[in-house]
């Protein structure tokens, strides 16, 4: 019995340091600007922007094939932040200010068809084939991709209300992002 815990903790040892130096050896450099517009990005891997989550969208702006406009949650203020960062002008009249939403089933006419469920990328609506639906509030992301694909509208996007629980602290205004002109 203790040849075996001996011989499995110097095989756990021996594969470990494998892998430290193939980490070591192998590592990739990561791009500063995808790193940096990663950090800008909500992190919330909703999809509206039509890439796959935040890191692609970091990555398509990274090597120009993205738009500042391209996150809907981030709202004015984040594409104001891109296209800084970026060097284009933006016209930030036509975006659409809003604030964090969540899905909402009304179970009165929900027929239970799933086209909501196979849309959720977070799997945050729950339910079964001619089952009434409903919506994990937490795991929502707001994307709205449930919503256009419902049959019979039963699907509608809410604002979180503020609370305690959903209150967040805002994010420090950078002194170096250009102010909003005033039209």
């Amino acid at each position: 019995m203790l040849s075996a815990i001996i011989s499995l903790s110097v095989l756990g040892v021996l594969l470990g340091l494998v892998l430290g130096v193939a980490a070591q050896r192998f590592r990739v450099e990561a791009d500063g600007a995808e790193a940096e517009f990663m950090a800008m990005l909500p992190g919330t891997n909703c999809g509206q922007c039509g890439y796959p989550g935040c890191a692609g969208a970091a990555a398509a702006l990274a090597s120009g094939e993205g738009r500042a406009d391209c996150c809907p949650p981030g709202g004015k203020a984040l594409a104001a932040a891109l296209a800084h960062r970026l060097g284009v002008e933006l016209d930030t009249s036509a975006l659409a200010e809003q604030g964090p939403r969540v899905a909402s089933v009304r179970e009165e006419i929900c027929i239970g068809c799933t086209k909501c469920f196979k849309a959720c990328p977070t799997d945050a609506v729950l339910g079964a084939v001619k089952q009434i639906h409903a919506v994990i509030r937490e795991a929502c992301t707001g994307c709205a991709k449930c919503e256009p694909i419902c049959p019979t509208g039963a699907i509608d996007l809410e604002p979180v209300p503020v609370t305690p629980q959903t209150w967040v602290w805002p994010r420090p205004v950078d002194a170096r992002a250009p102010k909003p002109a005033l039209v």
